[in-house]
């Protein structure tokens, strides 16, 4: 069991080694720090768009084996807060509205009530004594 856990090692060292000697992070880090630098995807300059002397595919290689590696990548943008507030359907939100509305009113039922009946009962007195007269 021991020969087969050293095999494994050992394969693993020499693709690691392999791995390092075929994409050597470090070097391509420095070649391209200045062109990282001026954005993710590319740069204005002199009113005309310039993409990166890297490709993204290359670019977002170097990253993963930065990151990797333990170290820092300051070239990501920066990222905005996540909505909070959820998107949904307008009728949805109408229709909430309109429940919240009603309960409001249903507290001030008792009162309308009564400015009615005492409206209505005016209008009757009015009534009354314009038959009086």
């Amino acid at each position: 069991m021991g020969e087969k856990v050293m095999a494994g090692k050992a394969a693993s060292s020499v693709a690691k080694a392999i791995g390092e000697y075929q994409y050597p992070w470090c070097e391509k880090l420095v070649k391209y720090k200045d062109e990282l630098s001026k954005g993710v995807w590319g740069y204005w300059e002199l009113g005309a768009w310039k993409p990166l002397g890297i490709s993204a595919r290359r670019r977002a290689r170097l990253r993963k084996e930065v990151l990797l590696a333990g170290e820092d990548w300051p070239y990501d943008p920066e990222r905005k807060e996540m909505r909070t507030k959820r998107k949904g359907h307008k009728c949805d939100r109408i229709s909430a509205e309109k429940r919240e509305n009603t309960a409001r009113l249903m507290e001030k039922m008792p009162a309308m009530l009564l400015d009615y009946k005492k409206r209505r009962w005016e209008k009757k007195m009015k009534e009354e004594e314009k038959n009086k007269s």
